[in-house]
């Protein structure tokens, strides 16, 4: 059975977008295979981004 489920993570800021793409697939990855993303805000104090997904995964 594939499910889907709505993630919010955070990811710290890179040096550049291709390496923060990288470092959000990857944080993504732990909770299933990504069908979409968006980068919804980011703390410029903490170095943060935090991104919301929609994910699908088998049970």
């Amino acid at each position: 059975m594939l499910t889907t489920q709505f993630i919010t993570t955070e990811v710290a800021l890179q040096e550049s977008p291709a390496t923060l793409r990288r470092a959000i697939e990857a944080e993504l990855h732990k909770y299933g295979e990504p069908l979409r993303w968006a980068v919804t805000s980011v703390n410029v104090t903490e170095q943060t981004a935090i991104v919301e997904a929609i994910v699908t995964r088998q049970r």
